[in-house]
């Protein structure tokens, strides 16, 4: 990769032996290691190594999760909050193994579209609740920097499986719980 970094450089018109770029593609390469360093994680061993059995019925929610990507299409970042809830039925899942899924499907190329629902269908199959609610604002940097130059808009998908898409109750009960302030 750092070859082709190079290559990048030179074709922007820079000197890639210029003092300031002379570890830029190594730099580079790391970074992209990094931010696609999902697709080396397995989200359904994520969750299958935090399965508790518990007979709890109420919404669990998992809100405000810090969360970015690179957009497949430009390879800008795009970034922002996710928020999670699962109806459990008779199973839960540990906590901090929520945010460890965002993690893992938004460091890869990404559509937040595909993302949302990546996210959501996952914890629905492995987990099996009874639904599954997922939402992600995101600010995207393909939107902001080039193109439209939108510096203030954002993009708001949600995924909603189960009772969460059968019920306007329980689904109106989510987005009321995201919404409120945080601690």
């Amino acid at each position: 990769m750092k070859d082709e970094i190079k290559k990048i450089l030179i074709e922007m018109g820079e000197d890639p032996t210029r003092h300031g770029l002379l570890r830029t593609p190594e730099r580079v390469q790391k970074s992209y290691e990094f931010l696609t360093s999902g697709y080396k994680q397995d989200p359904v061993k994520i969750i299958n190594s935090a399965i508790f059995q518990e007979e709890y019925d109420d919404m669990i929610i998992v809100k405000d999760i810090e969360m970015f990507s690179l957009c497949e299409h430009h390879l800008l970042p795009f970034f922002g909050r996710c928020h999670v809830a699962y109806i459990p039925d008779g199973r839960i899942l540990g906590i901090s193994k929520i945010p460890r899924l965002v993690d893992v499907f938004a460091k890869r190329l990404q559509v937040q579209e595909r993302l949302t629902n990546q996210i959501a269908h996952t914890l629905y199959e492995v987990l099996k609740p009874k639904g599954v609610g997922v939402v992600i604002e995101a600010k995207h940097m393909c939107m902001v920097m080039r193109g439209v130059e939108k510096q203030n808009s954002f993009a708001t998908t949600s995924s909603m499986l189960g009772v969460f898409r059968k019920s306007m109750r329980t689904r109106e009960e989510f987005l009321r719980l995201v919404q409120k302030n945080s601690l």
